[in-house]
């Protein structure tokens, strides 16, 4: 029963959730591990903070479900890993997902898995690994009653911009959104567009399927907070951010002011009271 999971992400009084991402060490590489280079300790902090969810590695995710703690974060199991992040790419680029991922998502008592669907200029190979993943996920997360993440996730030219560096361009977010509906998502996980007065065009393209906006590079304070409210008015169900918790120097303190935009419909000016 995928609806029981879901209830677990999203909050019952505003249908919204805040999942903080902090599985960036499945990526082999060192810039990634800023912030949770003791990634039991930072768990720590951010379940004092009680986000909603907490994305994590099958290797990690025992740090969050071996707690004693109630109520405590939902886990997105972070199912698939690749080596495209790098600002030198490696001569072969691969996407894969991890042995019987719906099969250790339900055994870590998991409330959603998550998975990539990448847009890389001149690696068609890499797209294709990606839609070969969802198209395996999708029919063993339907008979488990599993909740499947789609991460549809644009990239610039590595030349131009390389390492972790999207594209927020709507016309191309916004057709691979809507792939990703078309595959199956119960859930989509996608980058903001570089107008967000136009995301309402990404969250209507996904057809009712929740969109949750991923929150890329670390920003001031100030522009993730506004970010934030402005993604909300324009119907984005929730947010899915690391670095902008992980990396900030109040991780705990930054994790209530964006629940308190989420959740209490505080303003950012308000929110950022949260942080002094």
């Amino acid at each position: 029963m995928k609806s029981a999971r879901l209830h677990r992400l999203f909050n019952p009084q505003t249908g919204r959730c805040f999942d903080v991402a902090i599985d960036h060490g499945f990526f082999n590489e060192a810039s990634f591990l800023a912030g949770i280079e003791d990634l039991p300790a930072a768990v720590r902090t951010l379940v004092a903070a009680a986000p909603d969810a907490i994305q994590l590695t099958v290797g990690q995710a025992p740090h969050l479900q071996s707690l004693p703690v109630r109520p405590k974060p939902a886990l997105v199991l972070r199912t698939d890993v690749a080596n495209v992040y790098g600002n030198r790419l490696p001569r072969a680029l691969y996407s894969r997902t991890i042995a019987d991922p719906v099969g250790q998502a339900l055994r870590l008592d998991a409330a959603c898995v998550v998975v990539n669907l990448f847009r890389i200029p001149d690696q068609p190979e890499v797209a294709d690994q990606c839609i070969q993943n969802i198209l395996t996920l999708k029919p063993a997360c339907d008979a488990a009653g599993m909740p499947l993440m789609i991460e549809p996730l644009v990239f610039q030219p590595n030349e131009k911009a390389g390492g972790y560096m999207v594209d927020g361009d709507p016309q191309k977010i916004i057709p691979l959104v809507r792939q990703a509906v078309e595959l199956g998502a119960d859930i989509i996980k996608a980058d903001p567009t570089d107008d967000v007065s136009l995301y309402h065009k990404v969250v209507e393209t996904a057809g009712g399927v929740p969109v949750l906006v991923r929150g890329g590079g670390r920003v001031s304070d100030e522009v993730i907070l506004q970010r934030t409210a402005d993604l909300l008015a324009q119907g984005a169900r929730g947010i899915v951010y690391g670095r902008n918790i992980i990396q900030h120097p109040k991780p705990a303190a930054m994790t209530r002011a964006l629940m308190a935009v989420l959740h209490e419909n505080a303003s950012p000016a308000q929110a950022a009271k949260l942080l002094a």
